[in-house]
């Protein structure tokens, strides 16, 4: 899926909006629990996704605030985060989104993964550098891939986003495009990009897909703000 070239005993998937039981605006293969989808269909549709990828366990959903905490699996506590770490085969970290950007993490020996959410603000914040502390391996030993997300034509934003990203780093710059008096077009993949090689990862791959033009395929808020969730998963096989 995508190219990503991750260890053996690894595996990843990336759902679509397809092959799933909700009806519109939630068609079809709507993952959240809370986007006012019937919740029996967001039962079945999780169901669904864990046979469709083969998964080793239903993954575990975290109640996402775009902020920085980051958890371990199997989880002891809250799940409120927009993040989940492990190095416990047959955990299954997710993250759902939906313009927002995922990224998935491991090792190149195959013994830590995690899934992050990144929408700006978590991005912005640390979300990332959260994550990647949660590692045992070296920055230079991780692989990382950045999912379906809005993409730079697409993604417009004000000038205080794009003051927040250089205020942490000036080279944010660079993934902004002025369109508009105090309007940008903002890159969220070239910004997790930033932020990734910054903290020593050097290995990633972009998936390139833009939710809000194949808004089709991936469920996309800023196209349609009732709409539901696909998810990214990433997990040690047991």
């Amino acid at each position: 899926m995508f190219g990503w070239a991750v260890p053996d005993n690894i595996g990843f998937a990336v759902s679509t909006r397809e092959g799933g039981v909700s009806l519109p605006p939630f068609d079809s293969l709507n993952l959240g629990d809370h986007v006012n989808d019937d919740p029996q269909a967001v039962t079945e549709n999780r169901r669904r996704v864990q046979s469709m990828f083969a998964m080793p366990s239903q993954p575990v959903w975290l109640e996402q605030v775009h902020g920085t905490d980051v958890v371990s699996l199997p989880l002891d506590g809250s799940n409120q985060a927009d993040a989940s770490y492990t190095n416990t085969p047959g955990q299954v970290c997710a993250v759902m989104t939906a313009d927002c950007l995922p990224v998935l993490l491991c090792d190149r020996h195959g013994t830590e993964v995690a899934a992050v959410h990144a929408g700006w603000r978590g991005l912005c914040n640390g979300v990332i550098e959260a994550t990647l502390a949660k590692f045992k391996a070296r920055p230079e030993d991780i692989l990382a891939f950045t999912g379906p997300a809005i993409g730079p034509a697409a993604f417009e934003v004000g000038g205080e986003v794009r003051d927040a990203f250089m205020a942490v780093d000036e080279a944010a710059q660079q993934a902004f495009v002025a369109v508009l008096p105090g309007k940008f077009l903002g890159n969220l993949e070239m910004l997790a990009r930033q932020r990734l090689e910054s903290a020593g990862v050097s290995e990633i791959l972009c998936a390139g897909e833009c939710t809000y033009t194949q808004d089709h395929k991936y469920f996309s808020f800023r196209k349609t703000a009732t709409t539901g969730r696909f998810a990214s998963f990433i997990w040690l096989k047991a």
